[in-house]
């Protein structure tokens, strides 16, 4: 090069829709604007257990057959203008190996109509599984309630009377103490039998900013007097399709739960908002039920212990000196009735607990 002449740089390459994401471990594709595989990142290719130009080449039907969820989500996400969400999707792949996972779809903003999919696999501790799991434990408790209440319950009552009745000839100390601990125990039974009522809900359109006003009041005038609340709600929230009274029962256990491990100096946030095309699979079937309703409930506590973080939603499972370990049982039960999901999450910096709750929107919004 002539000396003082100036270097010619090389325009640098352009950057390929997949580069940015070619290292990353989530499977990733690019799908065009006719649904079709364009390519793959090699998360993708291992998951498939299949290389980008195959699946470029075979399309869709080299990988799944032609009834899969799949080209139900594509259309779905179609229909929409931003990302789109579905949760534990269960995929069945040719060959018979199948898994669940989230689809997570977003369009490309600089290719009309092109979309990409990344697949987060979940463990058999997904979200899914542990629905499943709520809904069957919760039905364990039902019998087992029902069991107490009939041989324990009419006992206690006796046991009850009699210590009334020793109190003139007794030590009334021992006496009251008889009475205080078949209390206790006639209120375990009590919350027990709440699982008994297997009476279906009467769903309708339910405004959840109104519920979760009418519960804050409840708390404020009772178990959380001394906790400060904050709310982060969206106004253009739509109705719910659910039941006022199992809701509420929702919602007051789960700001007890929290009011039970924050300080009076912290507080408990509220917050509502609008999550647009989160869908979740029903049984691992193609149907998918809209739950786009995001209801959380966060505390500045410090979690569930890590040993009961995976059995947090079932009967009897608590960390508390004085708990039954029913209130979230409940929770899920209840949840799982309207047809929704409820999750746990804990982060540590900031210090914040959430319980995440995701319900049907009522028809015709």
């Amino acid at each position: 090069m002539r000396l003082g002449a100036k270097a010619i740089e090389t325009p640098p390459r352009p950057v390929q829709p997949l580069d940015v994401v070619s290292s990353l471990a989530v499977p990733v594709i690019l799908i065009d604007e006719n649904d079709n595989p364009a390519s793959a990142n090699p998360a993708a290719e291992a998951l498939l257990n299949l290389s980008e130009g195959t699946l470029r080449e075979r399309g869709w039907l080299s990988v799944v057959s032609n009834d899969s969820p799949l080209f139900g989500i594509f259309a779905d996400a179609r229909k929409g203008e931003g990302d789109f969400a579905a949760y534990d999707v269960e995929i069945g792949l040719i060959g018979g190996r199948r898994f669940v996972a989230d689809i997570l779809i977003s369009p490309l903003t600089n290719m009309p109509g092109w979309m990409t999919l990344a697949v987060q696999r979940r463990a058999a501790a997904s979200m899914l599984n542990r629905n499943r799991e709520q809904i069957m434990a919760a039905r364990t408790a039902v019998g087992v309630a029902a069991m107490l209440a009939h041989e324990i319950k009419n006992p206690l009552s006796g046991i009850r009377g009699a210590a009334q009745l020793l109190a003139s000839d007794a030590d009334t100390e021992l006496t009251d103490l008889i009475c205080n601990e078949v209390d206790r125990i006639s209120a375990l039974i009590d919350s027990m039998e709440d699982f008994t009522d297997t009476r279906p809900l009467n769903l309708v359109p339910q405004n959840i900013h109104s519920i979760l006003g009418h519960v804050r009041k409840l708390a404020e005038h009772g178990f959380a007097a001394n906790i400060r609340f904050e709310e982060d709600y969206d106004p253009s929230l739509p109705d719910v399709l659910g039941d006022r009274n199992a809701l509420i029962q929702i919602f007051i256990n789960l700001i007890k739960n929290a009011s039970e491990v924050t300080g009076k100096k912290q507080k408990i946030y509220l917050k509502s908002s609008y999550r647009h095309g989160l869908k979740v699979a029903v049984g691992g079937s193609s149907r998918r039920i809209s739950v786009p309703i995001e209801i959380c409930v966060i505390d500045e506590g410090p979690g569930a212990p890590a040993d009961i973080v995976d059995h947090l939603f079932d009967p009897f499972v608590t960390s508390k000196a004085y708990g039954t370990g029913l209130g979230l049982a409940m929770v899920a039960k209840l949840v799982g009735d309207h047809g929704g999901l409820v999750e746990y999450d804990h982060k540590m910096s900031p210090q914040r607990t959430t319980f995440r709750v995701l319900l049907p929107m009522a028809p015709g919004k």
